[in-house]
């Protein structure tokens, strides 16, 4: 007599095609990880170029003051540490809206308060920023150009075990920099 074979998928390869099928899907939650975390890192980038793009147009809108600054020209601000500035008017705190203590602003006093505005919003946007702005002395006949950089914070993703620390945390990131040259 023949002997019929039965039809269908037995137990073992049904368990081989489930463990093929879990780890996929454990591929694909780590690859959908990563990526959620790589559009927090770009998320924080866009900001870090909108804001400069803000000071720039302050400083172009306040031409009598950037175009006229005396070089080498330096400002730095720490995210919460003591602004330092070659220009002492620009560490001073003014208040040149309509009403306000100081209005009408001079230009020093107005390139002052936008410099505020910024910082403040800066650190509202970005985590631990630090910005610095640059004019150095121009080489006739060419015009002065000013430097921003935007520094702040990030934290590394870990793809696997060797990227987090002996906390079982993700490594900081060196700090990202933006960096906008300006002429006013």
């Amino acid at each position: 007599m023949r002997r019929s074979f039965a039809r269908g998928f037995s137990l073992i390869e049904v368990l081989v095609s489930l463990i093929i099928i879990a780890v996929g899907m454990l591929g694909l939650a780590k690859i959908q990880a990563l990526a959620y975390a790589s559009t927090g890192v770009a998320s924080k980038q866009s900001l870090a170029a909108l804001q400069t793009a803000s000071l720039m147009a302050a400083m172009r809108a306040n031409r009598n003051y950037w175009a006229a600054v005396g070089t080498p020209f330096s400002f730095s601000a720490p995210g919460t540490g003591t602004q330092t500035s070659s220009d002492a008017t620009l560490t001073n705190t003014y208040v040149c809206t309509s009403g306000g203590a100081n209005a009408p602003c001079t230009a020093p006093q107005l390139a002052a308060f936008d410099l505020q505005s910024w910082i403040t919003s800066l650190n509202q946007t970005l985590p631990n920023p630090t910005a610095t702005i640059t004019c150095p002395t121009p080489v006739a006949p060419a015009q002065l150009g000013c430097w921003i950089q935007v520094t702040w914070q990030e934290e590394n993703v870990a793809v696997n075990t060797q990227g987090l620390n002996t906390a079982g945390q993700a490594n900081a990131m060196a700090a990202p920099t933006y960096t906008l040259y300006v002429v006013p």
